[in-house]
């Protein structure tokens, strides 16, 4: 990872390495981080020791999956793309013969298509840099 990368939390930063111990201490004690989180712009770019930046380092520590950005992103629609992707997870898809018997949950992935989908109907975020940036590394479902 280029030098410099790191999580800024309330009152320190985490590097990568931090990060990688973070979760790895997680995932060994039974508890694997099931979907980390990395809203702020460029998690996923890296370079030849990780490919995949922060996001790549995530999962290889243990994390299922990690939902990462591609690219710089605004706050704004990265702001309402995160909310309708916590929305949609929290939901879940009922079809008729479903309903009396189980509700179904959808994936991470479905998930972020819905929530990409809601951004790009508001016209000042049709475009792909809005809502094209993010991706899911791991573990989709």
């Amino acid at each position: 990872m280029p030098k410099g990368r790191f999580i800024l939390t309330w009152d320190d930063r985490i590097d990568t390495k931090d990060l990688s111990e973070l979760l790895q201490s997680s995932s060994s004690d039974g508890q694997p981080i099931e979907l980390l989180v990395l809203s702020a712009c460029r998690t996923a770019v890296g370079d030849k020791r990780a490919a995949l930046g922060l996001a790549g380092v995530a999962v290889r520590a243990g994390a299922r999956s990690t939902l990462a950005s591609l690219w710089y992103v605004s706050d704004e629609a990265t702001a309402r793309l995160m909310s309708r992707f916590y929305r949609e997870l929290a939901s879940t898809a009922s079809s008729t013969e479903q309903m009396a018997v189980a509700k179904t949950e959808i994936t991470k992935a479905e998930a972020l298509r819905a929530a990409q989908a809601s951004v790009l109907q508001d016209e000042r975020f049709a475009h792909p840099f809005y809502w094209g940036a993010f991706v899911l590394v791991g573990n989709w479902l």
